[in-house]
């Protein structure tokens, strides 16, 4: 529906609405479909985009010409938030329902988000291209991480004359450049693994063995292990990362991701389901489950997820404390 699109929407606190319209993905990693919800007069605004990434003219629901709003500021409250889409429309506004749930709906605080099917496809090459399939072939398609950067700070640069007071990226590989998208920005940049590690430490956890680390368990996919992003947070406020081993990886994540690949749902979750075991036995406290991927293949009752962490849902906690706190001028 908004494939060739950029869109940006508007939820404000005068028309609350649980989801901002309704968007379909096209995703040959595996297939899923947002199912469609329906709004409450929100107040919208879609900017579309050429081949080219170049703005086209539109107008929102008020007849508002949004061709300058580059340069304009739309939404002034003092607690607005800017979000970057990542990886997949899905989780984008999966990110979005977590801010509503947490604020208890009628009390969210009004947001900017900035989905970009063009940084989607990148964020999935490169997720594609650090992770070999089973078969140990890969794409080597050409992938220049810079153009990423220029995207998400193209973003980010949006967001902030738009009128957000702080951002955040609900978006696991997008973090791999947080310290350089965020350079020179003018309003709070929430980090996902900040947040998580923060939250942690703030729990007071004791270890599972007497004597031992406190040990945090992390399962991901391999470009986000690879960023190490997850691992330097938790070490520095001093707990112990426990990633899979080599044979977990060879034996269960990697073909899980291959039968995803296949559209086999039992099989990749069967398989994670041994990886996230193995991470358990450990003594892990808990598994940060940092993959919507991964964690979607679960039903949301499974009594494995208990013993993981969502990272986004810590990430919308800390955006949600943020906005109160900006909401009271503290």
């Amino acid at each position: 529906m908004f494939d060739r699109s950029l869109s940006v929407s508007v939820h404000s606190l005068d028309y609350p609405s649980h989801i901002l319209g309704f968007v379909s993905r096209q995703r040959t990693f595996y297939k899923t479909r947002l199912q469609p919800v329906l709004a409450t007069r929100p107040s919208s605004i879609l900017l579309h985009t050429d081949d080219s990434g170049k703005f086209l003219e539109s107008k929102n629901k008020s007849g508002v010409d949004t061709a300058s709003l580059g340069s304009d500021t739309f939404l002034k409250q003092a607690n607005t938030i800017g979000i970057i889409g990542g990886l997949s429309v899905d989780s984008t506004l999966n990110f979005s329902r977590k801010l509503v749930q947490q604020s208890d709906g009628e009390n969210c605080p009004p947001f900017v988000l900035c989905s970009d099917p063009l940084l989607s496809k990148e964020l999935l090459l490169h997720e594609r291209n650090s992770f070999p399939s089973i078969s140990g072939k890969s794409e080597h398609a050409q992938l220049n991480p810079t153009l990423i950067v220029e995207n998400l700070r193209s973003k980010r640069a949006f967001l902030e004359k738009s009128g957000a007071q702080c951002i955040v990226m609900p978006c696991h590989i997008s973090h791999t450049w947080h310290d350089e998208v965020s350079k020179g920005c003018s309003v709070p940049f929430l980090h996902v693994g900040e947040c998580v590690a923060k939250e942690l430490k703030e729990a007071k956890l004791k270890p599972l063995e007497a004597g031992s680390p406190l040990r945090i368990g992390v399962l991901a996919m391999n470009a986000t292990l690879t960023a190490g992003f997850y691992q330097e947070k938790l070490q520095r406020e001093g707990f112990e990362v426990v990633l899979p081993d080599k044979a977990t990886m060879e034996h269960t994540v990697i073909p899980a991701i291959d039968a995803l690949n296949r559209k086999d749902m039992e099989g990749a979750q069967n398989l994670l389901r041994i990886a996230l075991q193995v991470l358990l036995v450990r003594a892990v406290n808990t598994v940060i489950l940092a993959s919507d991927d991964m964690r979607d293949l679960f039903p949301r009752d499974d009594p494995l997820l208990r013993k993981c962490i969502d990272p986004m849902d810590l990430l919308a906690r800390s955006t949600i404390k943020w906005a109160l706190s900006a909401d009271k001028g503290t």
